[in-house]
């Protein structure tokens, strides 16, 4: 669905009205394109400490500009050199109050300087791994700079902050791959924790490829989305949802050369009916199928208590719990659960709703250390406010208000959505266990 409030303030007109009221005026996200070769179309500044020199060793395969703060070659200059599309920030090293001033003296002269869409990266060590107070105290003062940080960038801008275990130094190429390209354009403000990961990514221009991926509820929507961009980073798809979507379900499967599963994911017989459909097993699986049923507590129907429940939360554990336990999910998978903002923050009218997509956050940080040993992750991916037909159908007020609270000013679309569990599905993101990425453009709901 087309923003309209995005298409005027960005004409020659409205631009200079929104500007001359003190309107916001929310930029176009630049996304990611068929047949675009690099994560970083422009320059990229690193600096920092000892990890900048990691990043420094494959950052040509990011992009050919590559600056530094006062190196004797490609000195970056603030007010004179290129606009940046990509920082990378080393702050691990910083381990005391005192240091903690690096942070303005490094990115207050190029906030002026940045390019739109730029993606902007800090990297530090996570608080709970550091024995020294003081070292945690800084490393975890990381948290408020970086959020706060990207809520003040402009034009697009984003900013995520990595903290990086030990023996994790590796998993950096496929997480900046990721973070400082448009994949990630609806995404701000976020932490992530990258641990040791054994499995590489071979080809980083179809990361999927040789990998069976499941998706549910993929007829259409975010489903359909996730399940295209798998498909297009290599993997082989199957696609399931209910029997009445099996028009739909085809159709896209014809598209993208995949096979279907018409399947009641609440079926009592329901994990046996999908073993049997997978007698070549899993490396990914999607749990996108959810529903909702919206009402105050007050007037909650058993029924729609019930519905919802079952769908999102409860087929998903029992669904994964059987592909488990059968081997029919192999060593070394991705599982990603497609949670929402509403799980974190809370939303009236939606105690159920959110209380399932909770659960599914909590299933993934339970699970997560048990999966370990063979190799397979879990995480959940909690949407924000996303242009779907569900969306479309939101009173006007509301869905201005759902576009708006956010730190990028507007709603993200189900590709952003999709981008992100492509990631979390690569080989290379076991690195990345048990946590819940939102792609909600920083939205002003929850933590």
């Amino acid at each position: 669905m087309s923003d309209r409030y995005i298409d005027f303030a960005n004409s020659s007109l409205g631009h200079r009205l929104v500007a001359a009221i003190g309107l916001p005026s929310p930029v176009r996200l630049e996304r990611w394109q068929a047949g675009r070769l690099r994560p970083v179309e422009g320059a990229l500044l690193l600096g920092g400490g000892a990890l900048a020199g990691n990043v420094q060793a494959f950052a040509h395969k990011l992009t050919d500009a590559i600056y530094t703060y006062g190196a004797q070659t490609s000195t970056w200059i603030p007010g004179h050199g290129p606009k940046l599309k990509a920082v990378v920030f080393d702050a691990s090293d910083l381990q005391h109050t005192d240091q903690l001033k690096q942070l303005r003296e490094f990115f207050q002269p190029l906030l002026k300087n940045l390019d739109n869409s730029a993606h902007l990266v800090i990297l530090g060590r996570a608080p709970e791994s550091l024995s020294d107070p003081f070292a945690a105290s800084a490393q975890r003062a990381l948290e408020g700079f970086s959020r706060s940080l990207a809520k003040e960038l402009r034009n697009g801008g984003v900013l995520q902050l990595l903290y990086v275990g030990d023996g994790a130094e590796d998993q950096l190429e496929g997480a900046l791959r990721f973070f400082l390209s448009p994949k990630s354009a609806y995404i701000s403000g976020q932490v992530i924790r990258l641990e040791a990961c054994a499995t590489p990514v071979e080809d980083w221009t179809r990361p999927l490829a040789g990998r069976k991926a499941l998706v549910t509820g993929a007829a259409r929507g975010i489903g359909a989305s996730i399940a295209e961009t798998l498909a297009r980073d290599g993997a082989e798809v199957i696609l399931l949802d209910v029997p009445q979507a099996k028009a739909d379900l085809e159709a896209l499967a014809a598209r993208l050369g995949a096979r279907t599963v018409a399947l009641d994911i609440c079926a009592a017989d329901a994990a046996s009916q999908l073993v049997e459909h997978l007698p070549d097993g899993l490396d990914i699986l999607v749990h996108n199928a959810g529903i909702t049923r919206d009402k105050t507590l007050a007037n909650m129907t058993p029924e729609y208590w019930d519905a919802v429940l079952a769908v999102n939360l409860n087929a998903p554990q029992v669904l994964t719990k059987a592909l488990l336990d059968s081997g029919t999910l192999h060593d070394n998978a991705r599982v990603v659960l497609l949670a929402s903002i509403s799980g974190i923050a809370g939303n009236r009218g939606q105690t159920n709703y959110a209380a399932s997509k909770a659960g599914l956050i909590g299933l993934a940080q339970a699970w997560a250390p048990l999966l370990q040993e063979r190799g397979i992750s879990i995480n959940a991916v909690a949407p924000g406010f996303i242009e779907t037909q569900m969306t479309a159908h939101i009173p006007f007020a509301l869905r201005e208000a759902g576009r708006r609270m956010s730190s990028l000013g507007q709603g993200g679309l189900p590709q952003d959505v999709a981008e992100a569990v492509a990631w979390l599905a690569q080989p290379g993101s076991g690195a990345v266990s048990g946590q819940a990425l939102r792609v909600c453009g920083q939205s002003l709901l929850g933590a």
